[in-house]
């Protein structure tokens, strides 16, 4: 099942970067830096000039981070992103937002590889920058605390997870309106916190909201939407509602193959899901080729 990240880029990354779920953060590599060259009396170049570098490099890298993620590069991309956060902060200092940006991108990329020990204090660290420099109520907030939330469901710490994502839903929706995408992420990866607990009905009216608000706002085609399909796809095969959940699966595995290439590991999910919808069918034949897919696409992401 997938985690949504912000919904420009695919999972993550509880958003996560993308965790965005997993965790694409608002634009995962928002554009936070304003660059401005200062040239000193003595014609050298002053502080000033020299935070400003500093802020294109580190923008430089967080793109370099976006490319590797969305290739599925996930060892490169974490080693390019703690590049990223060193020279943040020590271009910048430790309490811009550039800073918490980097961290939380971090954090998620440690996430997506299952280095929840690793994620957890960077993603408080940019939940503690985030809300010191633009406040508790900030749409950028709400993602981190999504973002913190998801680790925790990751770990089986629902009683943890609820109130963030609760948290988090609300200051979305109030910053961003009702029909943002934004607040799709956040209906998704709450949804998935009350299907890991049982609580079917409410994920499943969830999961319809936030699919029905990303299909008007970013298309059908949309490879958050495949991860929505996918999502409401698990929730009914999990529930034995297979007739139900083929037809999702199938649109899911067309928006992520179209939208991320034949051998992205969101395509991956979106293969091996309806293979284990075929295998619980006793459908054995058509989950084999779906299952060997899975294998080559594992093999070239390592």
């Amino acid at each position: 099942m997938t985690v949504l990240p912000w919904p420009c880029c695919p999972r993550t990354l509880y958003r996560s970067l993308i965790d965005c779920g997993d965790w694409c953060d608002g634009g995962f590599l928002g554009r936070w830096l304003a660059v401005i060259v200062v040239i000193s009396a003595s014609g050298g170049v002053g502080p000033v000039a020299a935070r400003a570098q500093g802020a294109k490099d580190t923008e430089a890298l967080n793109r370099q981070v976006e490319q590797l993620y969305s290739q599925g590069k996930y060892a490169e991309a974490t080693a390019v992103a703690k590049h990223a956060l060193a020279l943040a902060e020590k271009a910048l200092g430790p309490e811009h937002l550039s800073v918490g940006l980097a961290l939380n991108n971090l954090a998620g990329l440690y996430r997506s590889q299952g280095r929840y020990a690793d994620a957890e204090p960077l993603y408080r660290r940019s939940l503690g920058v985030r809300e010191k420099a633009l406040g508790p109520e900030h749409p950028d907030v709400g993602t981190t605390l999504s973002n913190l939330a998801g680790l925790y469901r990751s770990q089986g710490r629902y009683a943890d997870a609820e109130p963030l994502f609760k948290r988090s839903l609300a200051i979305t929706e109030k910053a961003l309106g009702p029909e943002h995408p934004a607040v799709g992420t956040t209906l998704n990866n709450l949804a998935l916190l009350y299907q890991s607990q049982g609580r079917f009905a409410e994920a499943e009216q969830l999961f319809q909201r936030g699919l029905e608000l990303w299909e008007k706002a970013l298309g059908p085609e949309h490879p958050s939407v495949g991860s929505s399909l996918n999502n409401l796809a698990e929730l009914y095969r999990s529930q034995g509602r297979y007739a139900e959940a083929e037809p999702l699966y199938q649109r899911a595995l067309v928006a992520h193959e179209k939208a991320l290439g034949h051998a992205h590991p969101d395509v991956g999910t979106s293969l091996n899901d309806p293979a284990a919808l075929y295998q619980a069918q006793g459908r054995t034949a058509e989950a084999e080729p779906l299952m060997k897919r899975v294998l080559d696409i594992r093999e070239k992401a390592r």
